[in-house]
């Protein structure tokens, strides 16, 4: 059995985010299958060119799922099947949310969703190592205390295991309206983004 001890410490900072992420689906139901496919196709083709009139770059624009499936009717009714497009569009422009929404809503109309909105930092290098000297430290400090408590000295470091994560902002998905498009002048504020690294570190006795 290895002697010495297994400690866990985690370390965290903030940085000011970079991206912004929106999710967009298209969806319709319709009475057949090719019929609700033709239609989605069609309206996601006129959300994308307005994304694009909005300066939105192809590069910028990518499918993130597509779907199509038979709704559950009540028994007797009609048949009826749903597809739906999401499409994910990532910029820089933090500020331009409310443009994005009225241009896609003007498009297609109640066949509109918003998935959700996303602000995120593309580089966290250089966060993710303020992260994990914090965690380091942190670890160090309590096997220190630890092995004063059980009589010992620490020795040196005989195992490292690191874990990670970011809690980037969002909004929950929503159907929407053309009746109630967001006002384009919207004012969407992010708050920093954090980052966190945990570091599980054995130590052994010297």
């Amino acid at each position: 059995m290895d002697t010495g001890v297994s400690v866990v410490g985690s370390g965290q900072v903030s940085g000011t985010p970079d991206i912004l992420r929106v999710t967009f689906g298209v969806e319709q139901v319709a009475p057949d299958v090719a019929a609700a496919v033709a239609t989605v196709g069609e309206r996601t083709d006129a959300v994308i060119a307005a994304l694009r009139a909005q300066g939105v770059e192809e590069s910028q624009l990518g499918t993130s799922s597509v779907n199509v499936f038979q709704e559950y009717r009540e028994p007797g009714s009609d048949a009826a099947y749903r597809a739906s497009h999401t499409v994910l569009v990532e910029t820089k422009d933090l500020t331009g949310f409310g443009a994005l929404l009225n241009a896609a809503v003007d498009a297609v109309g109640n066949s509109l969703a918003l998935h959700g909105l996303q602000f995120d930092i593309e580089d966290k290098s250089e966060l993710l190592v303020q992260a994990r000297e914090l965690a380091f430290q942190q670890a160090k400090t309590k096997a220190a205390h630890l092995a004063g408590l059980a009589g010992f000295s620490l020795g040196s470091v005989t195992a490292i295991s690191e874990n990670h994560g970011h809690a980037p902002l969002g909004l929950e998905s929503r159907r929407l309206s053309a009746s109630k498009a967001y006002d384009s002048a919207i004012n969407i504020v992010p708050d920093d983004q954090n980052v966190v690294v945990s570091l599980q570190v054995h130590f052994a006795w010297a």
